[in-house]
């Protein structure tokens, strides 16, 4: 197939073709969600009083669950196609994030944890190899960078995002609203990703 202009790439990834911007949006949220992990959860941990220690398993729980359940997580994206694990996943975390909004003691935490480990490994090959779906070869590696630009972004919308709302309202509020905005993305997946990989509008 022809390679495609980078920045006709670059456009196809972030807004004009409708399954590899939505990859790119739900991409964005879900580091947005890893941004809050690392930012503002340990200091509602803390303000629960929890200890050092275990604030440090909590957050470590998140990782490693996402790590080793995403060997299985992609395969089953493999079967199933990319929408439903990605949305899933995003449902998933939004699930879990209102866990911690509630969530009471260390064991709560935990499972709360898990949960966003969880999700996050249904969404993260998904979405990777929903962008290799869509874009042919020759233009593959450019369209992965761009999607990876807006996932990455994700760090830097989510951190600011979360100090923000935290700031003017609270820690709970914020999360909250990364929440809502979670679950929100979740719909976007269903909606713009196709069901099964056989079925994907894939790009010459």
């Amino acid at each position: 197939s022809v390679g495609r202009d980078f920045r006709e790439v670059a456009a196809l990834a972030s807004y004009k073709h409708r399954g590899l911007a939505a990859a790119s949006r739900v991409g964005l949220v879900n580091n947005a969600n890893d941004a809050l992990a690392w930012g503002i959860l340990p200091v509602l941990m803390a303000d629960q009083g929890l200890n050092t220690l275990q604030i440090g398993t909590v957050a470590g729980i998140y990782p490693a669950v996402w790590g080793v359940a995403q060997l299985a997580t992609g395969a089953i994206s493999d079967r199933v196609g990319r929408r439903i694990p990605v949305a899933l996943g995003m449902w998933g975390q939004a699930g879990a994030l209102l866990w911690f909004w509630k969530a009471v003691g260390f064991s709560h935490m935990i499972g709360a944890s898990a949960l966003l480990g969880l999700g996050t490994a249904l969404t993260y090959p998904a979405l990777l190899a929903a962008v290799g779906d869509f874009a042919a070869p020759s233009w593959r590696a450019a369209a992965v960078g761009i999607y990876r630009t807006w996932r990455d972004g994700g760090y830097v919308v989510g951190a600011v995002a979360a100090g923000v709302l935290a700031d003017l309202f609270s820690i709970g509020t914020a999360l909250v609203i990364v929440a809502v905005a979670t679950a929100l993305s979740g719909w976007d997946a269903w909606i713009n990703l196709q069901s099964s990989s056989d079925d994907l509008n894939t790009l010459g």
